[in-house]
């Protein structure tokens, strides 16, 4: 790939302390932003992570052109906890999100007193749109117009619950969907909301309902990947990301508009979580470990790669203080502002991260070190901090750096290490009021 004088100079530029915030302080206008999440992608299933099967050129230029986080954690291992954790900024056990996903047959939704991360931008003088997957209710008066989206046309859950229909605003257009067109017509709405927001501060939110499955492509796209019916979903998604920044680049917003791609969990029945183990519903690093690429050419210097943890309860305060905003002080926000780790390559702001299974810290990543104290086997939860546990009392410690795989736990080998992130999960678990393993081993 080539690149000119001046951006390489640029990319110079923007690695030296300060210059980043500089370059956002004479910017007249509030920076737009546009978050696209896709639905169980996996880790690998980008080619800038490592795909050979799938072809995404799109979004693997966008990483040239920005930075790729490698240590970036979903919210949460499942849809709608994970969601939330992103539009608030808040761990999902604070927004009672994790006994299981919404679904038209329960009662789960985000509260009407969260504040959103649409509700925050609407406040600063955004328009705000979601085109796609809401999954936080799947009632009309849970919707996303009754959650600061000023436009919504979507689906309210996920694509296999029933019945499925397409909105927009709260009217029904179509039921049954035509799903092997939905990746289009997201796009398309997209399209028109970021051409009729031109000259305003924006925030676009696209969680595409793939490649959860059931899986569906149009006639368009059909048979184009080497990674068969997933592949070329997944290639969907790329065209998709591709129309956006042609379309951003073209209306000359480029430079004032930070687009970010991830998403929300890791990969279900198929897809790839790359080098990391397990996959979707797990707190492994294949269910909780997920792309996210940030653009902005005036910002952020092209093909920057981090390897700092980072976690999608991030997005909500970074991209509030960027609009000039303040965080919200009658509650806990747990994410924190990571634009110096986009803009001057800094340090994560986390001293510990907490990696959840439902409403219990399986996990805790600080620096380098992950430490483990349960998982599953074969649907039975096995604690690793049980009395009797082999493992007890400090549980697994794996180094990430050396072992990313999960597979060598290094607890003998460096006890104070993992007598330190446990410290971090006891204080996780009274903070965040959780179920203390012992407790529930005791019931």
């Amino acid at each position: 790939m080539r690149h000119s004088n001046s951006t390489i100079l640029l990319a110079l530029l923007l690695l030296l302390p300060g210059f980043a915030s500089n370059v956002m302080a004479q910017t007249s206008q509030r920076p737009n932003f546009i978050v696209v999440m896709a639905d169980d992608l996996g880790y690998g299933d980008l080619g800038i992570y490592g795909s050979t099967l799938i072809d995404t050129p799109n979004i693997d230029l966008m990483a040239l052109q920005g930075m790729r986080l490698n240590s970036f954690y979903s919210s949460a291992n499942v849809c709608t906890a994970a969601r939330g954790g992103l539009l608030t900024g808040r761990y999902p056990i604070r927004l009672n999100l994790v006994s299981d996903v919404a679904r038209p047959t329960n009662e789960i939704h985000i509260a009407r007193d969260e504040i959103t991360l649409a509700e925050a931008l609407k406040e600063l003088g955004y328009s705000t749109a979601l085109f796609g997957k809401w999954h936080l209710g799947s009632r009309l008066e849970w919707s996303p117009i009754h959650h600061g989206f000023d436009e919504f046309y979507g689906v309210l859950h996920s694509n296999d619950m029933t019945p499925l229909e397409l909105y927009s605003g709260e009217q029904v257009i179509e039921d049954p969907v035509d799903q092997t067109t939905l990746t289009q017509r997201y796009t398309a709405e997209a399209l028109r909301f970021i051409e009729d927001n031109r000259d305003n501060p924006f925030f676009l939110y696209l969680p595409h309902s793939f490649p959860h499955v059931p899986l569906f492509v149009s006639d368009q796209f059909t048979g184009q990947s080497d990674a068969g019916l997933y592949g070329d979903v997944v290639e969907t998604i790329d065209w998709s990301m591709g129309r956006i920044l042609d379309q951003v680049k073209a209306l000359g917003l480029d430079d004032n508009t930070l687009i970010i791609f991830t998403s929300d969990n890791g990969p279900w029945f198929e897809g790839s979580s790359g080098p990391f183990r397990d996959r979707k519903a797990s707190s492994w690093e294949g269910g909780l470990r997920v792309p996210f690429i940030a653009r902005w050419p005036s910002v952020i210097a092209p093909g920057s790669v981090s390897h700092e943890p980072a976690m999608g309860i991030d997005i909500f305060p970074t991209l509030v203080k960027l609009a000039g905003g303040t965080l919200p002080d009658d509650r806990e926000i747990d994410g924190k502002n990571i634009m110096p780790m986009l803009s001057q390559n800094a340090a994560t702001p986390h001293e510990a991260l907490y990696l959840f299974n439902k409403d219990r810290i399986a996990g805790v990543r600080s620096g380098r070190w992950k430490l483990v104290v349960e998982s599953f086997y074969r649907s039975v939860l096995v604690s690793f901090d049980h009395p009797d546990s082999y493992y007890a009392p400090l549980g697994l410690l794996f180094d990430l750096e050396l072992d990313p795989t999960e597979t060598y736990s290094y607890t003998r080998e460096n006890p104070e290490v993992a007598a330190r992130l446990r410290g971090y999960l006891e204080r996780g678990q009274q903070a965040l009021n959780t179920t203390v393993l012992q407790q529930m081993w005791n019931r």
